[in-house]
């Protein structure tokens, strides 16, 4: 089963391929297009402060104790050079990773959200299905991993090929929570706050059971249980 995933290009907020036609989206984080499509996008508000000579790769810098490893992405990167006060602070949309050798939190950084500089005639959705906060995160997709005793769980994310020739990718991303007691297999939509560099799991949603890999898993729990 062929489920919608986690486009590359998703939530650019400035088509900068011409910095005078900017063609802001109405929000940072749009509902799914479907009930079961795969992402993991949040908001951070900080500085963006690059390696010197090298614009692409820096850090987020939240306060003077919580800095975030950071990359930008694309179509980004002339909005950033050219139209980007850099000593300003500035919500940033953004892709969340976490190393899975270290657990360090790292973001992508693909758009900025401020509603104020875009076009006036555009229609948004009303304050109160927005998603606007600081470190809100959405992620969606399979649970592959989870330890109540540790309050962990591990999502695999689908991501879009960029070409149709390539072939779907994925990664996972680990969150701190409680879920529900057999989630393996399941897709999951979660609300994530990013607390200390971890992301934290706020609300839980079920969107039932996958085919394939949680079938398998669920039919080997059984059999699992009713050897002696």
């Amino acid at each position: 089963m062929n489920l919608p995933v986690n486009s590359p290009q998703e939530n650019v907020l400035e088509n900068d391929s011409n910095p005078d036609t900017k063609e802001p989206l109405t929000q940072p984080i749009p509902r799914p297009s479907h009930p079961k499509q795969y992402r993991a996008i949040g908001l951070i508000r900080g500085k963006y402060q690059h390696i010197q000579g090298e614009l692409t790769r820096g850090s987020l810098i939240i306060d003077r104790d919580h800095v975030i490893d950071a990359v930008l992405l694309g179509r980004i990167i002339s909005l950033v050079k050219n139209h980007v006060d850099l000593d300003r602070e500035h919500l940033w949309v953004v892709y969340p990773h976490t190393k899975q050798d270290t657990d360090e939190f790292h973001a992508q950084i693909l758009g900025l959200w401020e509603p104020e500089n875009l076009k006036k005639n555009l229609v948004s959705d009303s304050a109160s299905e927005l998603k606007l906060q600081n470190g809100y995160f959405s992620i969606r997709g399979e649970v592959i991993f989870y330890s109540q005793e540790e309050g962990k769980v591990i999502v695999k994310i689908m991501q879009a090929p960029r070409k149709a020739s390539d072939k779907t990718k994925f990664f996972k991303l680990k969150l701190k929570g409680k879920i529900s007691h057999q989630p393996i297999g399941h897709f999951f939509n979660f609300d994530v706050a990013l607390e200390n560099n971890i992301l934290v799991i706020k609300q839980a949603n079920d969107l039932g059971l996958l085919p394939g890999r949680g079938q398998l898993f669920h039919r080997r729990q059984k059999e699992k249980n009713k050897s002696p």
